[in-house]
């Protein structure tokens, strides 16, 4: 991701989290920190046109790293690019040495639990009303040793 994907992405960001969706300066903020040597690692997918199909973010520091955020389109959620994209926060993970990546996904999305999941990452805790204005809880998630050589869980 760089500066001039901010506003495709604000419009995506937008229509999927109009409750709590991040702002200009948020993304500003974090692509500060996504260079060599930064703690941040973002991407996004594009389709064959170049439209924003989705995004995904990362944020690493030591041996810990967090699932920023990660978006797909509602025309291309089922497809695999959540997975793409969740593939390659994992695998900047285990390149720059993160002994586990933890995440917060909505207790009310059995859809991204389950993509989590089937990456191993194991429910560690709950977070009451952490999705506000909705106070939806969120399921604190962990994936421990983030294999380098991560495989597509899709294929096997």
């Amino acid at each position: 991701m760089r500066w001039w994907d901010i506003e495709p992405v604000m419009e995506l960001e937008l229509k999927l989290f109009p409750e709590d969706a991040w702002s200009h300066g948020m993304f500003w903020s974090e692509l500060a920190e996504a260079h060599p040597g930064g703690t941040r690692h973002y991407t996004v997918a594009e389709t064959a046109d170049g439209e924003l199909a989705g995004y995904a973010g990362l944020m690493a520091v030591g041996v810990e790293s967090d699932v920023q955020t990660i978006a797909v389109a509602e025309g291309r959620q089922g497809a695999g690019l959540g997975a793409a994209l969740l593939t390659d926060l994992v695998t900047e993970a285990a390149r720059r040495g993160c002994e586990e990546v933890l995440l917060e996904v909505r207790a009310d999305n059995p859809r991204a639990q389950r993509l989590y999941e089937r990456f191993g990452f194991e429910t560690i805790g709950i977070r009451p009303g952490y999705y506000q204005p909705a106070d939806v809880d969120a399921l604190v998630m962990r994936l421990e040793h983030p294999a380098p050589d991560l495989k597509d869980p899709r294929h096997g």
